[in-house]
C-alpha cells in the first residue's frame, strides 16, 4: 500500500521572514569575502615580496570563518527573542 505524503503548512509572520532573509544575506556577503580573501592570498603566495600580504589575507579569511557560527548564534537569538523565547529546531535555515 503507497504511504500518502501531506504537506505540511506552517504560517510565519513577515517580520520573521525578513529577519531570516537579511541574516542569509549577510552569511552569504561574508562567505563571499572569505572566498576573496583566500583566493587573493593564495594568488600573493606566488610572489616573494607578497607573501606577508598573502598570509594576513588568510588571517583575516579565517578571522571570517569564526564569524560565521557567531551570525547563526546572533540569528537563532534574535528569533528566540521574536518568537517569546520558543525554541524551534529551524537547522534546514542554517546558513
Amino acid at each position: 500500500m503507497a504511504e500518502k505524503k501531506r504537506d505540511i503548512h506552517l504560517r510565519i509572520g513577515p517580520e520573521e521572514l525578513v529577519i531570516r532573509q537579511r541574516y542569509q544575506v549577510l552569511s552569504i556577503a561574508n562567505d563571499v569575502l572569505i572566498g576573496v580573501w583566500f583566493l587573493i592570498g593564495s594568488f600573493m603566495f606566488f610572489s616573494e615580496a607578497l607573501m606577508t600580504t598573502g598570509t594576513w589575507l588568510f588571517v583575516i579569511g579565517s578571522v571570517e570563518m569564526l564569524i560565521r557560527p557567531v551570525i547563526r548564534l546572533i540569528r537563532h537569538l534574535h528569533l528566540q527573542r521574536f518568537r517569546g523565547g520558543a525554541v524551534t529546531a529551524d537547522s534546514s535555515y542554517d546558513f
